[in-house]
């Protein structure tokens, strides 16, 4: 099943924007800008190009923390609470939420759109990266935005809650939708041509969190739990030889750039190693776009060799 990319949202904002201005009233008695809280950079990224300088778009999560296993104080807890719009990614993604008390009606679940199309996981494994600590992943697979077609629907959910509850102009929605989704759709053909001509090549990853991108380009991804900054132990490189005489992967997935020492012992086994961040935080530099642009741009360059 295939979404068009942001073509209802585009046409419903048009509409809006010609039509009564009781929200603008609304939004005019208000004091300050609206405060979107989000719960990962990708979310946040979407709120920020949507909504331009009309909002206050907040990620708490620490840098260096994944947002999908943070857990946030009290203080932090109450910032959601008291924001005008809650970002959730849906999937299973910061399971915190659950747990505390947050009101309902400031809250969108931007994978509701696509909530039958969610991929169960299997096989899960307790293990560590981050500050986060051990953890397990979820039932549900939750790096949705790698699909690019389902990135584009869970802005699509920002841009009608901000639309739906006057936080934002309308005409300002519009412009920003249709710049995120040029954007969005740019990423999705290129993609969509890697798995066109390369889809059946066999690939290796070094954590599950490509289910999505696989799905969606028609990849063949079979995963383990390696961590870019541990170095592998000579049991993980037993592994690998013996997974490569029934599949012959050639390029290893890694969500940030590995240590040396791994880089070189996977050539020596004849896997290429590949950066390809699911950009859950903020980056350190760049933004959302520029880092899978980045990450589209090696995927071509390993594939094309």
């Amino acid at each position: 099943m295939k979404y068009p990319l942001f073509s209802a949202l585009v046409l419903l904002l048009l509409l809006t924007a010609c039509g009564d201005d009781r929200q603008t009233r609304k939004r005019a008695a208000r004091t300050g800008a609206p405060i979107i809280q989000c719960v990962n950079y990708p979310l946040a990224y979407f709120s920020e190009r949507l909504a331009g300088q009309a909002a206050r778009v907040r990620l708490e999560v620490p840098a260096g923390h994944d947002p999908a296993f943070w857990q946030p104080s009290d203080a932090e807890i109450r910032l959601f609470q008291n924001a005008d719009l809650i970002v959730r990614n849906g999937g299973g993604y910061a399971e915190w939420m659950r747990t505390v008390s947050l009101p309902s009606a400031r809250i969108v679940d931007t994978s509701e759109a696509f909530r039958s199309r969610l991929i169960d996981v299997t096989g899960n494994v307790t293990h560590a990266h981050g500050p986060g600590g051990d953890h397990t992943h979820g039932a549900v697979a939750f790096t949705t935005w790698l699909d690019f077609e389902q990135a584009a629907l869970q802005a699509e959910a920002i841009a009608a809650a901000l639309e739906k509850r006057g936080l934002v102009a309308p005409e300002r929605l519009t412009d920003g939708s249709r710049s995120l989704a040029h954007d969005l759709r740019g990423l999705h053909a290129r993609m969509q041509a890697i798995g066109e001509r390369w889809g059946r090549q066999p690939l290796l990853a070094s954590h599950p969190v490509y289910q999505y991108l696989a799905r969606a380009y028609g990849l063949s991804i079979k995963s383990e739990h390696f961590e870019p900054h541990t170095l592998l132990s000579d049991e993980a490189l037993v592994i690998l030889r013996s997974l490569r005489k029934t599949y012959p992967a050639t390029r290893m997935l890694w969500e940030a750039e590995p240590l040396p020492e791994t880089i070189q012992a996977l050539q020596q086994l004849g896997i290429q190693s590949v950066v390809f961040d699911p950009c859950a935080n903020r980056p350190p530099a760049g933004d959302f776009l520029t880092v899978m642009q980045a990450n589209v741009a090696r995927l071509e360059a390993a594939l094309g060799e």
